[in-house]
């Protein structure tokens, strides 16, 4: 993935990016998104997980020298994997991904949260998304999403997999957003 990619990020202040990413470098491009966000950038956010556990994701966070301090983790997966969820100050565990409503005021509580005027909030993965709902309601959420990532003031990036079926999707909400990355 091209540097230059990721620092047409740099200057997308309050802005929503769609970043498309192949299935083999989903987990490489997310760290380095997030890397890019904390240290090149230097601003706090909020990391929505539909694909793995909050702490996995944290640990391959400090793994990669991510300041996890500077994020506030919203983990749809735990539950619904069968895994144990404990209050944490640093994630906001909702049930599962079929919940938009929940995902939606988890973010919103986030974003509020976090200090400072610039943040990010990185939304991962609409991929999943669609394997818990149909595509008009991710079209219809990810449409509700972008207008409140522009309410919220965020740098608002949500990522979706190079898959064949999701091409057309993708082309629709890309209209939802101010770029779309092809990395």
């Amino acid at each position: 993935m091209g540097k230059e990619g990721i620092n047409q990020l740099k200057d997308m202040k309050e802005s929503v990016v769609i970043a498309v990413v192949p299935a083999k470098k989903y987990e490489e491009i997310n760290l380095k998104l997030i890397k890019y966000l904390t240290q090149e950038i230097k601003i706090p956010g909020a990391y929505v997980t539909l694909n793995k556990p909050f702490i996995q994701i944290k640990d391959s966070f400090k793994k990669a020298k991510i300041d996890v301090k500077l994020i506030i983790f919203i983990d749809a997966i735990t539950e619904t994997s069968g895994g144990k969820t404990k209050k944490t100050k640093d994630c906001l565990f909702i049930g599962t991904p079929e919940n938009l409503s929940d995902i939606s005021l988890a973010m919103d509580q986030a974003v509020t949260a976090l200090p400072g005027k610039e943040k990010f909030l990185f939304f991962d993965s609409l991929t999943t998304l669609l394997m818990y709902n149909d595509t008009r309601t991710v079209a219809r959420f990810i449409h509700f999403l972008s207008g409140k990532m522009r309410a919220w003031k965020v740098r608002g990036i949500i990522v979706s997999l190079q898959k064949k079926g999701n091409e057309d999707l993708i082309n629709e909400l890309s209209q939802f957003c101010d770029m779309r990355l092809d990395l």
